[in-house]
């Protein structure tokens, strides 16, 4: 029997409100298998903790966590008390940077139960894959001068390494499913070092895979196609800050924020991925009890994914979809359920599905 030690941040806001029924669901999934178990230790690394220490988490934070098999992130921030360059730069950024991380795999899917905002959905299924530790969040750069002759210069950051693995990464995906389609996020006729740099590894890269469709499309016309024609897209390759905004993008067009998971991989599998919902620490809602589970659940299932358990995974999601069709939702899907009520109702569908 395999056995997978998980780290688990729930982090700040709502990530401590939701951590748990992701938790409960990875048991659960194992309960069902019987062919794997999880061990988890929590963390309360956090902008609480970097009040009381200074610090989002421990100098040898990253050493302890080299040790684990794989992270389970929560959200993390805390605005109103600690700047969020400080935040996330000294914690989730640094874990992905430091962990190697270096694809951000998240699903763009309209789902069971959930009443897409666009006019005419169309059953989408899209899969971001996002280049996760270079690009234009490279930390090169600096402010110089004052007043009116002040400047400030930021240098984005692309190898031919970075670029190529993560377009043959989503090459390989669009290997595995039906519609065999890749399209490249650009913008080549604006950005004239970086993204004609980009298409150029696109273009090479796309040699190995002559069975896939492939595209490349600027990246304002991409955004308007996430809304107007979402299921004529497959697989998007896309830069770290192109595919940052597009993803969240395609949870708005999915029904909400709430709901979006995603994975912060390692494919090397020489350190731990992390996985954690798209949704931030929503100060605004935390302790009113209606953060909505899914995001982290969802999570939980592409964890499974990742190791291999894709079937009971799809239970987990068949059970999120069969709850939202029952109307179980939270207030952010235009439900009235609580968390722990969506949870809970999630939990046993899953139950009843492994048995």
């Amino acid at each position: 029997m395999s056995n997978y030690e998980i780290a688990v941040i729930p982090g700040d806001g709502i990530g401590k409100e939701v951590m748990d029924f992701g938790v409960q669901a990875l048991h659960l999934a194992a309960e069902i298998h019987g062919g794997f178990s999880f061990k988890f230790e929590q963390f309360p690394w956090s902008c609480e903790y970097y009040q009381q220490h200074g610090t989002m988490m421990p100098e040898n934070g990253i050493e302890i966590l080299k040790g684990f098999d794989a992270i389970f992130l929560g959200a993390v921030g805390l605005p109103e008390q600690v700047p969020d360059h400080i935040s996330l730069w000294g914690l989730l950024i640094a874990i992905r940077r430091e962990m190697h991380q270096y694809i951000n795999l998240r699903p763009v899917k309209q789902i069971r139960g959930v009443t897409s905002p666009l006019a005419s959905p169309n059953g989408f299924d899209i899969v971001v894959v996002r280049e996760n530790s270079e690009g234009e969040y490279s930390p090169i750069g600096g402010r110089a001068g004052y007043g009116a002759n002040e400047i400030a210069i930021q240098n984005a950051v692309f190898t031919r390494a970075g670029v190529e693995r993560a377009v043959r990464y989503a090459f390989e995906i669009a290997k595995k499913r039906e519609k065999k389609f890749v399209t490249s996020a650009t913008k080549s006729n604006g950005i004239i070092h970086s993204m004609p740099f980009w298409d150029e590894v696109f273009n090479q890269v796309g040699q190995d895979y002559r069975e896939i469709v492939q595209q490349s499309t600027h990246i304002d016309a991409l955004s308007a196609f996430f809304v107007t024609k979402p299921h004529t897209l497959d697989v998007v390759v896309a830069s770290n800050l192109f595919g940052d905004i597009l993803t969240d993008l395609g949870a708005a067009i999915m029904g909400s924020i709430g709901i979006a998971p995603s994975a912060n991989i390692n494919p090397d599998r020489k350190y731990p991925s992390m996985f954690e919902p798209v949704h931030g620490s929503a100060p605004d809602i935390y302790g009113k009890q209606i953060a909505n589970p899914i995001g982290q659940m969802w999570s939980a299932k592409m964890m499974l994914d990742f190791y291999g358990y894709q079937e009971v995974g799809q239970l987990l999601l068949d059970a999120i979809e069969d709850t939202l069709e029952a109307g179980i939702a939270t207030p952010d899907l235009r439900g009235t359920g609580t968390t722990a009520e969506v949870g809970q109702a999630i939990l046993q569908n899953f139950k009843a599905k492994g048995k």
